[in-house]
């Protein structure tokens, strides 16, 4: 009965948002993914029975490596174009969008095993696909501080979701704690497997000055980022700034020349000068913050400095180790922090006085044996 409601208030939310997915899909940021999602555009069920990984974006599709690696044929599905990409350079796998819910009645195919990483909690995929013979797994699991109130408030739902889940493995002996008071069972601690993520460096680049890298940002942290660099760094360093998301390198391009012509400095964008000689550069290309990291001396990590997004991961700095300074807003990436010795976490106005002060290395303090999860993997494969 449960399953045929849900069924039911998906496909009622589906039909309803019709009118908007079509003009949502015009935008750059959705263009391939809602209609391979929503209309199933080029986007058909997997031709093979294999194991089906699925991931978010970028960084949880990256960090799938390792698992992926282990056989011989994967399937992996993916929500964001992001990840879409991520994927597709593993040899061994297919790679489709993850249809809305209630598509996946008709789109989901038998499978020896389901492994979904971090939070990706859909109702119908853990379903539906042990209904189909699956066994089926929740990797890399966390609940943050914050999240974990907001989860709660619908633990009915997730009580119902985790009835699907065989085994979860998570992040830290807390989020299990979480996660069994929302109902999952068979649950273990393995840690954060993105400690396994080894950074592939694919171009090295030369640099003229000590570079500050303001990585993955969000507005207006390019602009709190620049104008303390203008300040206090700009005689002596080159400012590198990479945005969070692609379809914002237009807004921040004009940013970062508007600033360069009032200070009297060099600019470019990386994809019209691929080199790291102006005084400000832009990064408008993916796939490129590895590289600039390897040749960074100071990383400003985005999406801290501002509440709503929670932080990104620092481990890939960390693994070249790299100073690190971070805003206070990084609760999505609490148990992360945890893993790296050395990350300088200031306020927006106190970033000035960090800037100024000498700069620490950083170091990655912890490591993560994924044999017992494979093991278990395989042997219902």
């Amino acid at each position: 009965m449960f399953t045929a409601i849900y069924t039911l208030i998906t496909t009622f939310a589906y039909i309803v948002s019709l009118p908007f997915l079509f003009f949502l899909q015009l935008k750059s940021k959705y263009r391939n993914a809602i209609p391979a999602r929503f209309f199933l555009k080029n986007n058909p069920p997997f031709a093979k029975r294999a194991v089906h990984f699925h991931a978010c974006s970028f960084g949880e599709t990256k960090a799938l490596e390792p698992l992926v690696k282990e056989f011989k044929e994967a399937n992996i599905s993916v929500i964001t174009q992001t990840g879409f990409e991520a994927a597709k350079v593993y040899k061994n796998a297919d790679v489709r969008y993850l249809p809305f819910e209630p598509l996946l009645w008709f789109w989901l195919k038998p499978m020896p095993a389901l492994v979904v990483m971090e939070a990706e909690l859909w109702y119908l995929l853990f379903y539906l696909s042990k209904k189909r013979g699956a066994t089926t797994f929740l990797i890399n699991a966390r609940m943050s501080d914050r999240s974990f109130p907001k989860y709660k408030r619908f633990s009915w739902l997730y009580k119902k979701i985790f009835e699907n889940i065989d085994y979860v493995y998570a992040q830290s002996i807390e989020d299990a704690k979480r996660l069994r008071a929302l109902g999952a069972k068979e649950v273990e601690v393995l840690g954060n497997i993105k400690l396994l993520q080894k950074p592939v460096v694919s171009k090295t680049y030369e640099k003229q000055k000590p570079i500050v890298v303001a990585a993955s940002t969000h507005e207006p942290e390019e602009e709190i980022i620049a104008t303390e660099w203008v300040m206090h760094l700009k005689d002596k360093t080159t400012l590198v700034v990479v945005p969070r998301h692609p379809e914002r390198f237009d807004e921040v391009d004009e940013l970062l020349e508007h600033i360069a012509k009032r200070e009297g400095l060099s600019y470019h964008r990386l994809s019209e000068n691929p080199t790291l000689s102006g005084d400000i550069v832009l990064v408008d290309k993916l796939g490129e913050l590895v590289n600039i990291y390897t040749v960074s001396d100071l990383v400003i990590l985005g999406g801290s400095f501002i509440e709503g997004i929670g932080g990104h991961n620092p481990l890939e700095p960390a693994f070249f180790h790299k100073p690190i300074i971070s805003g206070p807003h990084f609760h999505n990436h609490k148990e992360s922090y945890g893993y790296v010795k050395g990350i300088k976490i200031v306020a927006p106005q106190d970033l000035a006085d960090a800037l100024e002060q000498k700069w620490q290395p950083t170091s990655i303090k912890a490591s993560v044996d994924l044999s017992p999860l494979v093991e278990r993997i395989k042997s219902v494969v």
